[in-house]
C-alpha cells in the first residue's frame, strides 16, 4: 500500500483554488484535514467536523507542545492544522488536500518530519492576469469595492510567491482547471506507488 500524498494548494482569492479543493474532496479523491480554531462556531458547525473549536489557552498549549503543522492568526482568531491528524491519514494511504495561504505553506515546507516531507506536493493556482482576477472577485457579488480593492492588493503580494511552489496551474475554465488539478494528483500517486514498490 502506498503512503498518502499531502496536496498543498495556494493561490490568491478568486484564483479558484478553493473550488478545486472542494470538488476533489466531494469526489472522494482526497480528504480535508480538520483545522483547529479559536473562533466561535457558526450556526450549524460541529466540533470535529468543520473545525476543532479550541479556547485560546488550549490553542496556545498545542503551539507550545509543537503539535501544529502550521498555524496563524487571522482577524484576531487563531487557526492551525494538527500534524498528528495529517500524518494519520498519510500513514493509512489517504491523500490529504490543504487549501492554504503562502505563509502556512512555507511553515509546512519547513517541517522536518520525514513523513510530511516525503508526502508533500505543492501547487500554486494563478489567475491569467489581474483583470481576470478582478472580474472573478466582482462576479461573486459578495464584496464591496473596498474589500475587492484590498483582495486585489493582497493577491498581487501572494502571486510573488509562485516560484516557491513545485507546480503552477494557470487558471482557465473550471473544467480545464479541474482536469489539470486531478491529473497532477494521479501522476503523483503513480510516483509514490513506484517509490513504495522499490
Amino acid at each position: 500500500m502506498r503512503s498518502g500524498i499531502l496536496y498543498l494548494v495556494s493561490g490568491p482569492s478568486g484564483s479558484g483554488k478553493s473550488t478545486l479543493c472542494r470538488r476533489l474532496t466531494a469526489e472522494g479523491e482526497a480528504r480535508f484535514s480538520v483545522s483547529c480554531t479559536t473562533r466561535a462556531p457558526r450556526p450549524g458547525e460541529t466540533h470535529g467536523r468543520e473545525y476543532y473549536f479550541l479556547t485560546p489557552d488550549e490553542f496556545a498549549a498545542k503551539v507550545g507542545a509543537g503539535e501544529f503543522l502550521e498555524h496563524a492568526e487571522v482577524h484576531g482568531n487563531r487557526y492551525g492544522t494538527l500534524r498528528a491528524e495529517v500524518i494519520e491519514h498519510l500513514a493509512l494511504g489517504r491523500d490529504v488536500v490543504m487549501d492554504i495561504d503562502v505563509q502556512g505553506a512555507a511553515q509546512v515546507r519547513a517541517c522536518a518530519d520525514p513523513t510530511i516531507r516525503q508526502a508533500l506536493v505543492d501547487l500554486f493556482v494563478m489567475p491569467p492576469d489581474e483583470a481576470e482576477l478582478e472580474t472573478r472577485l466582482r462576479g461573486r457579488g459578495t464584496d464591496s469595492d473596498e474589500v475587492i480593492a484590498l483582495r486585489l492588493h493582497n493577491a498581487i503580494g501572494e502571486m510573488r510567491h509562485w516560484p516557491d511552489y513545485r507546480f503552477r496551474l494557470l487558471s482557465g475554465s473550471h473544467e480545464e482547471d479541474y482536469a489539470k488539478f486531478k491529473s497532477l494528483l494521479i501522476g503523483e500517486r503513480l510516483r509514490v506507488s513506484r517509490l513504495s514498490a522499490d
